[in-house]
């Protein structure tokens, strides 16, 4: 062993995980596995929603959780603030808070995934940090514009380690905080990467191309926008249409039961088919639940009304299909921002969301992508794009070792 190494504890430890959003307990859970997997004990708080992701993985959850209609985007409007403060959000953030830094006095240190508002609780905790910024990008505006005092903490010595979602990032902040922010990839692909069984295409041609649609998980927004995405569908060209032209294959939430699915695509002229169907002319849509990564990794091409899920499919070289809705998540603003955020993979139509505009022409660029997959390098080129802008499978195994290593590391007596 090189004298004066850090050597790695024996002993388990209790580390909390602090997270803001949906996508980040997504983040959040798959980092906290695997720091149980080394022996670690995990406990998490999220700051918004319910922290599903944890519960899924068998973390801890502290608190009471509650969960918002603007699904922690209020942010994002006037509309959307005025409701989360007649809803008590910002009681409940209070509340929040205020329980983490009590828990934060029992635990060996904090994990942070998200933005500033748990990077500053984590500060004041007084505890070594390690924070994973999923939440912020240089891709947006060529320059990481961090809010205050964001970067004040983050040049701290309590904060062991700085992870950044991309590398353009990393080289950015590297040099804005005077200290190294490390690229290590991005845990929420590796949801995507786990084993999943093979689509059901056995009234299709193995020729046939795929298409998938993710219309997002948070309620009724997804609702709104599978609706959207069912009237993309009925505007693709004749020869998409035809029985044979093309596979489609839906990835649901298990709240957009069969029943609903039904009740809002009968108006649209669809007809719901025994075997989780829906047939419309010679377009058949194939829906799944509970099968999110099989979609992703299987289809060809993706139409997508999603935060993070749209970044995996990026992450796994696939072209995406943006349609803008009304949010509170997949607004107009919000998908121009993703655009900056994941470059070449993603096409967009302009046009307010649901108008013709929009509608014709995402369904004119469903077809032009396909053509281009089929007679030039978007496949390769997407799959480039997806390596530099999220990065390839580890990345939670990846930060879990730095976290072990700096926790192992001396402490600074000036913290």
């Amino acid at each position: 062993m090189t004298p004066g190494a850090p050597t790695r504890s024996d002993r388990p430890r209790r580390l909390l995980l602090l997270s803001n959003g949906h996508g980040e307990d997504l983040s959040g859970s798959l980092i906290g596995q695997e720091l149980r997997q080394r022996g670690q004990e995990v406990v998490a708080l999220p700051l918004v929603g319910h922290g599903n992701a944890y519960h899924q993985a068998g973390l801890p959850v502290l608190g009471r959780t509650r969960e918002f209609s603007t699904g922690g985007l209020g942010y994002t409007s006037l509309g959307g603030r005025l409701t989360e403060l007649m809803q008590g959000q910002a009681t409940y953030l209070l509340s929040q808070l205020v329980l983490f830094l009590r828990e934060a006095r029992r635990c060996a240190a904090v994990v942070v995934v998200g933005d500033v508002i748990p990077v500053l609780a984590a500060w004041c905790s007084r505890r070594p940090v390690v924070t994973y910024l999923v939440a912020y990008s240089s891709h947006y505006e060529g320059r990481l514009r961090l809010p205050w005092p964001c970067g004040s903490c983050l040049r701290s010595r309590r904060f062991r380690r700085v992870f950044s979602r991309d590398a353009f990032t990393a080289i950015d902040l590297s040099h804005q905080l005077g200290r190294p922010v490390d690229f290590l990839g991005n845990p929420f692909l590796d949801r995507v990467l786990e084993n999943a069984p093979p689509l059901d295409d056995s009234a299709h041609g193995t020729a046939c191309p795929r298409l998938g649609l993710l219309p997002g998980s948070r309620l009724p927004e997804a609702l709104r926008n599978f609706e959207l995405m069912l009237q993309v569908l009925a505007r693709l060209p004749d020869a998409l249409q035809a029985r044979g032209g093309l596979q489609l294959h839906a990835a649901l939430v298990g709240a957009i039961d069969a029943e609903t699915v039904a009740r809002i695509s009968r108006p649209l002229g669809w007809r719901p088919e025994p075997g989780g169907r829906l047939r419309r002319g010679g377009l058949e849509l194939n829906l799944h639940w509970g099968q999110f990564p099989a979609v992703v990794q299987q289809a060809d091409l993706l139409l997508a009304m999603t935060g993070t899920a749209t970044e995996q499919a990026v992450g796994l070289g696939k072209p995406v299909v943006q349609l803008a809705g009304g949010g509170p998540q997949f607004s107009p603003n919000f998908a121009e921002a993703q655009r900056r955020l994941l470059g070449p993979s993603l096409f967009s139509a302009e046009g307010e969301p649901g108008s013709e505009r929009s509608l014709s022409g995402s369904a004119e660029l469903v077809d032009d992508v396909l053509r281009q997959l089929r007679h030039t390098d978007l496949g390769a080129r997407c799959r480039r794009n997806g390596m530099e802008r999220i990065g390839g499978p580890g990345g939670a195994a990846r930060m879990a070792e730095q976290i072990l290593q700096a926790l192992d590391e001396p402490s600074d007596p000036l913290q």
